[in-house]
């Protein structure tokens, strides 16, 4: 039988067939499902290859960026995932010292945790930091289920969801306006202390050894929502009773002074602004904030100025404010976070210097400001263990004392010593606050250092190098390699030989 169609109408079908092909191909590729499954498998994939410590950030917001940005200037991984494409794709383009995935999507959903490493063996840590505290309550309630070991920092000014988290193991609870209260109170009560902590965790414009003066009296307080309660009730622990004015007269405390009203130019006037000695700009409205500002200032130039910042877009216009202190919540979220990841007993340190007085953190800080002067400071934790340090592990099992100021000179030259200074060692259970040099040291230590960058590596290359640690101890330099060992062996013998 004759193909009626003939040759050419067979290569038709093909060319039809092909271009259908295609453009089904291309309409798989436009798919929105597809390309929120294909992201989520290479997502995955970068993952299972981690192999340092990692952290999982849930929420790219303005805290979150923050908080990937310390995590890169201290070169640790974070896995990211919001729901926000665009903040995804700024996380690309962001200059880490260190690689970050990041992944779109629900971070409360189950899968999505698995994707990010939640049982991965080097997660360490899952941070909840949506802008839904119902949300950073589900990833946290979900995370435990999935993990029941991993910690978990979640952000939350809520007392309900307090209460629900606190029974639950390893779970931090961070409350920004409670922890700005805490540094105010110190502020007032320890303003030297204020200042060490401050320094310590590299915020702007802080000098070490040149404390806030804030004053210890007659404080208005603007605003009283969440901040303005915590503030209201660290001030009344140090024997401070603010007037406080804000438009809701539900709110007013049951003591206190209390105006009703906004907080313009002729309430700040009707509450005596001119004689007051201290301002809190504390309402959730930037615009507000600022202008609270600047009626205070022209009104009473030596009144000593803190304003909240609730929007971190609005950095260029508070930092031209010049108050003396800013709370930017997710400054001061991201800030405490990051002292949990990289230093998780800084804080306790912090609280013993507290105790005992301000002699202490005069003596800490001169320290301090000698051995690092004007450079920033850098805190980590070394465990001396055989992953972290197996040379001196080693030394020490074959019977030799360590102590601890043998670490702390420079490998090449003994009489040089390392920018930095021990400030705990973590031992079975116990904490030694400001050790001695002349403390031993053990296997299984932990001990936290304040420092340079480059003190960190040539200390850990010390824990690590057999020769140089031996050096450092007995200051003899051991001979290196096969050859120079038996011939100081054999020198050895030779003096040991008793002679005719």
């Amino acid at each position: 039988m004759n193909n009626v169609y003939g040759p050419y109408s067979v290569c038709n079908i093909g060319v039809i067939a092909w271009l259908y092909a295609i453009g089904s191909i291309i309409g798989l590729i436009r798919n929105t499902h597809f390309v929120q499954a294909l992201s989520e498998y290479r997502f995955s994939r970068i993952v299972k290859q981690i192999s340092d410590p990692f952290f999982i950030i849930c929420g790219f917001g303005d805290t979150g960026s923050l908080l990937a940005r310390g995590l890169s200037d201290h070169h640790l991984i974070g896995v990211v995932i919001d729901r926000d494409p665009e903040r995804i794709k700024a996380l690309s383009l962001r200059d880490y010292n260190i690689k970050m995935p990041g992944l779109c999507g629900d971070s409360s959903a189950p899968k999505h945790l698995v994707d990010a490493g939640i049982k991965h063996q080097q997660c360490k840590a899952v941070i909840a930091l949506t802008g839904d505290e119902e949300v950073n309550l589900k990833i946290t309630v979900m995370a435990r289920f999935m993990n029941p070991d991993v910690h978990i920092i979640c952000r939350s000014t809520s007392p309900k969801h307090e209460e629900h988290l606190s029974p639950l193991h390893n779970v931090t609870i961070i409350n920004p306006f409670e922890i700005f209260a805490q540094l105010l109170s110190m502020a007032i009560t320890a303003p030297r202390l204020h200042n060490l902590n401050s320094w310590l965790v590299r915020a702007k414009g802080v000098q070490l050894g040149k404390p806030l003066k804030a004053p210890n009296d007659k404080w208005i307080l603007c605003g009283y929502g969440r901040m303005g309660k915590w503030l209201h009730q660290y001030m009344k622990l140090n024997d401070i009773n603010p007037l406080i004015i804000d438009p809701n007269m539900d709110k007013a405390p049951d003591d206190g002074s209390f105006i009703n009203g906004y907080a313009d130019h002729g309430t700040l006037k009707k509450a005596g602004l001119a004689n007051t000695n201290g301002i809190v700009a504390g309402t959730d409205s930037d615009s507000d904030n600022l202008n609270i500002l600047m009626s205070a200032q022209v009104m009473n130039p030596t009144v000593f100025t803190i304003v909240r910042q609730n929007h971190h877009e609005n950095q260029l216009a508070f930092d031209a404010a010049h108050a003396d202190l800013i709370l930017q919540s997710s400054l001061t979220t991201a800030r405490r976070i990051l002292k949990y990841l990289i230093s998780p007993h800084i804080q306790q340190l912090i609280e013993y210097l507290y105790e005992q007085g301000e002699h202490l953190t005069n003596e800490i800080s001169g320290k301090l400001k000698t051995i690092i002067g004007n450079r920033k400071p850098h805190l980590w934790c070394i465990t001396l263990d055989r992953a972290q340090a197996l040379a001196m592990v080693d030394f020490s099992e074959q019977g030799q004392k360590i102590i601890l100021g043998n670490l702390l000179h420079h490998p090449s030259d003994r009489n040089e010593i390392l920018t930095c200074i021990p400030l705990m060692i973590f031992r079975d259970g116990q904490s030694s606050m400001l050790p001695s040099l002349d403390e031993s040291v053990c296997p299984g230590d932990r001990i936290l250092f304040c420092g340079t960058e480059q003190s960190e590596r040539l200390l850990r290359s010390t824990l690590n190098n057999a020769y140089a640690l031996h050096y450092l101890v007995t200051g003899e330099e051991q001979a290196r390699g096969y050859f120079f060992r038996w011939l100081e062996n054999k020198q050895k013998d030779r003096q040991t030989q008793p002679h005719d």
